[in-house]
C-alpha cells in the first residue's frame, strides 16, 4: 500500500514501492525516483462511454492521473490545506474539487447530492470514495471534523462542506421565511443537516457562487 505523508500542511508526499496512487490531474509538483504519470479521466467508477456521460451530466468533471513507481511523488493544489482520511471499509462522501490523492485501490463512484450540488455549484454529484487506504483532501484553510451523534443533528453552510463519513442522513433546510425576505433573515438561507453518527468535514471559508448567495 502506497505510504501517504505530510511534508508541511500543504504539501503531500506518497511513497510508492511499485504502487499506484491516483491524484488531480496536475497536481505533481516534484517526484524522486522512477515514475510514470497516466492520465485517467473523469473521477467515479462507472467505466465505458456511457460512464463517462453520465459523469458529465452530473456535473462530476474532475480528472486524476495514475501514478506508478519506484520513490516519492510530491502533490500539492493551489497551497490549500491537506487533510488525510483513514478508511477502513467505510465510504467517504468527498465534493470532487476537494479531492487531492487516493491509494489507487480504493474504489470511486458518483453519489447524486441533489440540492446540495446546486446550492454550492458543485454540480448534482458528489465523488464517493470506498474501501481501505487513504484519501487526501483539501480545503481552503484547515479543515475541521464535526462529530454528528444520534440525536444531534448538524447544520452546515454548503459553502464550507467538504467531506463526509459515517452512518449519516442528509438533507436540505432552509430558513426562506417573511423575516428572510425582508433581510431580516441569518444571511444562511440553505443548510444541509446531518443526522445518524459520523464525522463532517467543513472548511473555515464559503466558496464563490451557487444558490447560497441568494
Amino acid at each position: 500500500m502506497a505510504q501517504f505523508r505530510m511534508n508541511g500542511s500543504k504539501m503531500l508526499a506518497v511513497d510508492l514501492a511499485g504502487e499506484t496512487v491516483r491524484a488531480l490531474n496536475g497536481s505533481m509538483v516534484a517526484y524522486e525516483g522512477q515514475m510514470n504519470f497516466k492520465r485517467q479521466g473523469m473521477t467515479g467508477g462507472d467505466g465505458g462511454l456511457m460512464g463517462a456521460v453520465r459523469r458529465r451530466v452530473a456535473g462530476e468533471n474532475v480528472t486524476l492521473m495514475e501514478v506508478t513507481g519506484q520513490g516519492t511523488v510530491y502533490l500539492a493544489s493551489e497551497a490549500t490545506e491537506i487533510t488525510l482520511v483513514h478508511l477502513q471499509g467505510d465510504t467517504l462522501l468527498v465534493e470532487s474539487s476537494n479531492l487531492l490523492a487516493l491509494d489507487g485501490q480504493l474504489r470511486t463512484g458518483v453519489q447524486f447530492s441533489g440540492l446540495r450540488g446546486m446550492s454550492t455549484g458543485q454540480g448534482l454529484a458528489t465523488t464517493k470514495v470506498e474501501g481501505h487506504g487513504t484519501v487526501a483532501i483539501v480545503s481552503d484553510g484547515p479543515a475541521i471534523a464535526l462529530e454528528v451523534t444520534q440525536g444531534q443533528p448538524l447544520c452546515v453552510d454548503p459553502q464550507a462542506f467538504v467531506a463526509s463519513r459515517g452512518q449519516l442522513q442528509q438533507d436540505f433546510v432552509t430558513d426562506a421565511n417573511w423575516r428572510t425576505m425582508l433581510g431580516q433573515g441569518s444571511g444562511e438561507t440553505f443548510q444541509l443537516r446531518f443526522n445518524g453518527h459520523g464525522l463532517v468535514y467543513i472548511q473555515p471559508a464559503e466558496r464563490s457562487g451557487g444558490l447560497a448567495e441568494v
